[in-house]
């Protein structure tokens, strides 16, 4: 780690043309954790070539495809995902961010039909005392460990604030409308998840618990129904030291950023959560395939705005669409190449993703 980090302080002070094209875009991988179709893999499958030619960050696991819930994408058995994720670290020359979603609840990609053990919706677990819910992470924690996942997209810190949200609240996704609720709960999880090596990753900045539509869908305005109390959980648990990684939201709220989603936003991801929340971790975009995004703006902006906002890593589940890794890191490449993308801002993010705990 120690010399991982001197070569980055020596690549930071070098200009853009005096990094090989090959060094410089396997810097890009590190920001990229994809999605891939495969439920086994070997040398010879298009993700492993990417992983060892691009040295990507991770991967996301599904155990279905989005458009059809009945043909198994990456997960069918605890067999199958322990054989395909030791067969993925094994190509992999830096350990590899396995990621999944496995909240409890309805939003469980390990899930109790293919043999995994079911737990209880953040709702639920918040109905529970504390002891027990820290037994239900524990169990949930040791499970994906034992499974070789060690980067679970939880908790939601999202507040219930909106009975009418159908993505968080509906899905019984929040611990509830209380800040100190929510960010307590929160906290067990996360540190479960510690205590078994996998990395927690909080979401979804700065606050999807008051929005009335949903990102997978489309535009999502929370100019009126936001409130910044949504904010405490994440100030919380920044203070706490707990926070591994922050996940961004889609949404737009025009007294944050008069302009942009906050994924794409300076002003949200590094004025707000880094300067103002003291935030120095990584943040990683949700999936920036989501109609919220692909609707109003190409890759190329995707990319420029995400990473110039303060984003380090970039999430493309391949559930909603499909991009190659050589696509974006070719599309990266040539923003920083046309100097719209500095390598100073490249390495920010890279030097915060190799200080996180993979293992």
């Amino acid at each position: 780690m120690k010399y991982i980090l001197i070569l980055l302080l020596c690549i930071m002070t070098l200009d853009a043309k005096e990094i090989s094209d090959e060094k410089l875009k396997q810097l890009i991988g590190r920001m990229l954790v994809v999605g891939f179709d495969e439920s086994s893999v070997t040398k010879e499958s298009q993700i492993v070539k990417d992983i060892v030619r691009y040295d990507l960050l991770g991967v996301i696991l599904f155990d279905k495809f989005y458009n059809d819930r009945d043909k198994t994408k990456n997960i069918s058995s605890p067999e199958q995902l322990k054989k395909l994720t030791t067969q993925l670290q094994s190509f992999s020359k830096k350990p590899l961010l396995i990621s999944v979603d496995q909240e409890g609840g309805r939003v469980a990609r390990l899930k109790e039909a293919d043999g995994f053990e079911a737990f209880l919706s953040a709702k639920e677990v918040s109905k529970l005392s504390k002891d027990d819910a820290k037994k239900s992470y524990d169990r949930l924690s040791k499970m994906l460990n034992t499974n070789g996942i060690n980067c679970n997209f939880a908790p939601v810190v999202d507040l219930a604030l909106n009975p009418q949200n159908k993505v968080i609240v509906g899905l019984e996704r929040s611990y509830g409308a209380d800040t100190n609720k929510v960010s307590e709960y929160a906290g067990i999880f996360m540190d479960s998840l510690r205590e078994h090596n996998v990395i927690s990753v909080i979401k979804h900045f700065p606050g999807h618990g008051s929005s009335l539509d949903d990102s997978h869908q489309g535009f999502v305005d929370v100019t009126r129904t936001w409130d910044k109390k949504e904010l405490e959980p994440y100030r919380k648990l920044i203070e706490a030291n707990k926070v591994d990684m922050i996940m961004t939201a889609h949404i737009f709220h025009r007294f944050l950023d008069l302009k942009l989603p906050a994924t794409l936003s300076y002003k949200i991801n590094t004025k707000l959560l880094r300067e103002k929340l003291g935030y120095k971790g990584v943040i990683i975009s949700d999936d920036l395939q989501m109609a919220a995004i692909t609707k109003h703006y190409s890759l190329e902006d995707t990319i420029l705005y995400s990473i110039n906002a303060g984003v380090d890593v970039l999430l493309f589940a391949n559930q909603l669409a499909s991009n190659t890794p050589e696509e974006l890191v070719e599309t990266i490449f040539h923003l920083v190449k046309y100097g719209d993308i500095s390598v100073e801002r490249i390495m920010d993010s890279v030097e915060r993703i190799e200080k996180l705990n993979i293992k």
